[in-house]
C-alpha cells in the first residue's frame, strides 16, 4: 500500500434526457439508463487516505454519502474520503456518481489494487445504483464529452457513443428536486419519451440537436418546473440554446446563452477527457 493519499478528478454530468431500465436481474451492474448528457469541467475531486475507519467528508465536515461508502465496502478498505466540488448538491450534476467513481479510482491507487478502469467504473456504477442516487452518471463521467448511453449498465453490459463537441457551458440552479418524488410511478411514461428522444438525436447527432430533444423531453414528460421553463424561454428567446438538467431545478446553456438572457451563471466547459487520477 502507498504511503500517500491518492486523488481523482471526475467531471460533473448533466443529463438532458433518459429512459429507466431496471431488469429483474438483481445484479445492479446491469441496471441503469439510456440517454444523453454533457460532462462538465466543473467536477468532483475525491482524495482517499488510508485510515483506521471509513469516513466521507465534504467541505471539511463528515457526511453520509451512500455511493462512495458502497465503493469502500465493495473494495474492502478502510479509508478517509474527502470530496470537493464547486457544483451544488442534489441539483442534477451527478455529484454522487462522481464521488463514487473518484473514490474507486483513488482507492485503486492508494491501496495498490491493480484493477482495470472498466472494473472500477463497474464498481462505482453498481454502488450508485444500490444507493438509489443515479442510473447512468458514472459511465458517462468515465467517458467524458457529450456521451450517449445506448444500452444501460456498467462496462460489462452497457454501450456508449458520443457527440464530438467542445466549448463553453453556462448553468444556473434554483434548487433540488427529489428523484423519487419526481419520477414516482411514471417511469414507463418517462422511458417511452426518453427512448424517442434518443432515436431522434441519433438521426442528427449534434450538440444543438441534443439541446432541442432535451427540451422536448422535459416538456413532454411534465418534468419542467415554472422557473426552469421561464429560464429556458428567456435563453431561446435571445437565440440561445438551453435545456433542463435532470433531475434538478437546473438550466444549462451553450456558449453565452444564459448571460445573454440576463442571468449570472456559473461558467465551465464541455470536458472531453472523462474521469482520471489527479497528479
Amino acid at each position: 500500500m502507498t504511503e500517500e493519499a491518492a486523488r481523482a478528478f471526475v467531471p460533473g454530468h448533466v443529463t438532458g434526457f433518459f429512459s429507466v431500465h431496471r431488469p429483474e436481474n438483481p445484479d445492479p451492474s446491469v441496471a441503469g439508463s439510456r440517454g444523453g448528457g454533457v460532462a462538465l469541467s466543473d467536477g468532483v475531486t475525491a482524495t482517499v487516505s488510508p485510515a483506521a475507519e471509513r469516513s466521507i467528508s465534504f467541505g471539511g465536515e463528515r457526511i453520509a454519502m451512500d455511493a462512495p461508502e458502497n465503493v469502500l465496502a465493495t473494495l474492502g478498505v478502510d479509508a478517509r474520503v474527502e470530496i470537493e466540488t464547486p457544483l451544488p448538491l442534489g441539483t442534477g450534476f451527478g455529484v454522487s456518481g462522481a464521488a463514487a467513481l473518484g473514490t474507486a479510482l483513488a482507492v485503486n491507487a492508494a491501496f495498490d489494487r491493480a484493477h482495470t478502469e472498466n472494473t472500477l467504473v463497474e464498481i462505482a456504477h453498481a454502488a450508485e445504483i444500490e444507493a438509489g442516487t443515479g442510473l447512468g452518471d458514472v459511465v458517462a463521467q468515465a467517458r467524458g464529452g457529450v456521451p450517449l448511453r445506448l444500452e444501460p449498465g456498467g462496462p460489462g453490459t452497457g454501450e456508449l457513443d458520443g457527440i464530438p463537441a467542445a466549448g463553453r457551458i453556462e448553468y444556473v440552479s434554483f434548487g433540488s428536486l427529489s428523484t423519487a418524488d419526481v419520477l414516482g410511478g411514471r417511469t414507463d411514461e418517462i422511458t417511452e419519451v426518453g427512448e424517442r428522444a434518443l432515436t431522434d438525436l441519433r438521426e442528427e447527432p449534434t450538440i444543438e440537436r441534443f439541446m432541442a430533444v432535451s427540451r422536448t423531453f422535459a416538456r413532454e414528460t411534465g418534468l419542467l418546473t415554472p422557473q426552469v421553463e421561464e429560464t429556458i424561454a428567456d435563453v431561446t428567446g435571445t437565440g440561445g440554446e438551453a435545456a433542463m438538467g435532470m433531475l434538478g431545478e437546473t438550466v444549462v446553456s451553450l456558449g453565452t446563452g444564459l448571460t445573454d438572457a440576463g442571468y449570472d451563471p456559473a461558467v465551465c466547459r464541455i470536458y472531453p477527457p472523462g474521469a482520471t487520477l489527479a497528479d
